[in-house]
């Protein structure tokens, strides 16, 4: 979600460490943006010695001396890499739970053998990101900004290496998105032709076709996008999101809020208000920080929605992990929903 959603992050102040500085001219020179040109992405680091290219989706034209090895990235997008076989240093972004049990963000990386610079929002160890002689910096971008890159550290934190941004938001779809991990992982030396990436990209492919098959097998569902916290319920616009214009262009038939806060994203209601929007099924967004379906109980008016007392609430992974492995599952889930769902609203 953008920045604006507040609700779902804890935030810490940040005092970035001074000692970071001593290492931003000599990493500096790893690489920088430059104009956009190239080949949109595609594998420019293949060889094994040379610079390296990739053409990020703010249009920069990211590039280094040779293939980055010292990799850190959004926790997300680290797990999408690691999916594809490519590994990191650091990551930054909800990781781990208070019990030290792996973030659902986190996807199948081990977590303990990642340095680990910040686990909320707004939180980002400048000084141990330097310690790790970072080549390479990787997020997603929801708005024109990096995701999860703190805005009162930014400037130092880009300064010590090049950063590349895949988009998930603004015109980019669910596909799009994935397409554009896999380029990256790609150009980093991922083997797309290895039979587990060929075969995760045609179960997602299967898995899209389900979800035509359900829309179309149970036409007239009605579907909401919500997601909790302690004093509102957001219900999101499926026009805005990667994944969500994706599932509407699958034939996924969405509630859409009409008041929607400033960015764009959804409508915050009062619990009062919560049962502004009737459906059939609920998706619920499953981040660590958001209410989930025993703590919702307590809410009377939740409890009186009616997908929810019919039983028809899926979660929803509000950002997904963009690797064809991961989102196939998403998929999947979805049209079993759409497809099990009796009309109740």
């Amino acid at each position: 979600m953008p920045k604006s959603r507040t609700s779902s992050f804890t935030r810490r102040g940040f005092i970035a460490a001074g000692g970071a500085l001593g290492l931003i001219a000599a990493l500096a020179a790893c690489g920088g943006t430059d104009s956009a040109k190239g080949d949109g992405g595609k594998d420019n680091g293949a060889a094994a010695s040379g610079p390296w290219t990739f053409k990020d989706d703010l249009g920069k034209e990211v590039s280094t001396k040779s293939k980055p090895k010292n990799i850190v990235a959004f926790t997300g997008t680290a797990a999408a890499l690691y999916d594809y076989g490519v590994p990191v240093k650091g990551v930054f972004g909800p990781t781990k739970t208070a019990d030290g049990k792996p973030d659902v963000q986190a996807g199948s990386m081990d977590i303990s053998k990642v340095e680990i610079l910040g686990n909320v929002y707004d939180e980002f160890n400048v000084e141990k990101y330097a310690a790790l002689q970072p080549e390479l910096l990787v997020t997603n971008t929801w708005d024109g900004t990096y995701w999860y890159v703190p805005e009162a550290s930014k400037d130092k934190i880009l300064k010590l290496a090049p950063a590349a941004a895949i988009s998930v938001g603004g015109d980019a779809t669910l596909d799009k998105a994935l397409e554009r991990t896999a380029d990256l992982a790609k150009s980093l030396g991922a083997d797309m032709n290895a039979k587990t990436a060929v075969d995760a990209k045609a179960r997602f492919e299967a898995a899209a076709a389900k979800v035509r098959e359900a829309t179309k097998a149970n036409p007239g569902v009605k579907v909401l996008v919500g997601s909790g916290s302690a004093d509102l319920f957001y219900v999101s616009t499926p026009d805005t999101s990667a994944d969500l214009k994706y599932f509407k262009q699958l034939g996924v038939e969405f509630v859409t809020p009409e008041k929607l806060d400033e960015g764009g994203f959804f409508e915050s209601l009062s619990w009062e208000n919560a049962g502004k929007y009737k459906a059939d099924v609920v998706l619920l967004d499953n981040r660590t920080g958001t209410l989930q379906p025993e703590e919702l109980k307590a809410k009377a008016t939740w409890a009186e929605l009616p997908a929810v007392k019919a039983g028809q609430i899926t979660p929803r992974v509000t950002e997904p992990i963009y690797s064809y492995a991961k989102c196939a599952q998403i998929l999947e889930d979805l049209a079993k929903s759409i497809q099990n769902a009796k009309k109740v609203s």
